[in-house]
């Protein structure tokens, strides 16, 4: 693997800092550690899939008030909590506030690298969405106006009669503006046009 493929572990911790950074990086992976939320929020964060492990207790702010200024900034992480004095109201508003694992110390080194391997699967999964996400915008914006009208319609089920009738031009140079389309989109059927067209997020034709 290499070395800038391999996921990073961001660790804010009040105690066992040193020990989990050490623990992250005995099964190979990266590990970068900070005494507070205002030191991680102070560096650069690479593209790299990543995780948080956040103490609840910290010295200037709670890890679930930390949780929410994330994102309240719009930065998505995945966050695992670790905590000597966790209670079940506080796990719950963790959890649901999209935290991967809330565990309890002392907890097993297996369960808090099991979270880790989880937390970096989710990160992954959500860049590569992401990732598709732009570039199916990027050939989206390629398109003309007309040809984004013609893949609202056929998207929303018309047949390239009805479209023609709806945007005053002749049914084969519905046809034309339609192979644009697909070919620029790179879709292999209406199905799979459909398909980016929902991941789009296109309001529908009214």
């Amino acid at each position: 693997m290499k070395s800038a493929a391999v996921p990073t572990v961001f660790i804010i911790d009040d105690g066992m800092r040193q020990a989990i950074h050490d623990l992250v990086e005995s099964v190979g992976l990266r590990a970068e550690s900070f005494a507070t939320g205002e030191e991680f929020l102070g560096t650069r964060h690479t593209g790299r899939p990543s995780c948080l492990v956040l103490d609840v207790r910290l010295p200037q702010m709670s890890g679930l008030d930390f949780q929410r200024q994330l994102a309240e900034t719009g930065m998505q992480i995945p966050i695992i909590f670790v905590t000597a004095h966790g209670d079940i109201p506080m796990s719950v508003r963790a959890l649901k506030s999209g935290a991967v694992e809330f565990l309890t110390k002392p907890f097993r080194d297996q369960d808090l690298l099991d979270a880790i391997q989880q937390a970096l699967h989710r990160d992954e999964t959500a860049q590569e969405q992401q990732a598709e996400i732009h570039d199916l915008q990027e050939r989206y914006h390629a398109l003309t106006a007309r040809e984004r009208e013609v893949m609202t319609l056929v998207v929303s089920g018309k047949l390239n009669k009805q479209i023609a009738s709806e945007i005053g031009a002749s049914e084969a140079t519905v046809k034309v503006h339609r192979g644009h389309v697909m070919h620029k989109m790179r879709a292999a059927s209406v199905v799979d046009l459909v398909r980016m067209a929902d991941k789009l997020k296109l309001p529908p034709r009214k």
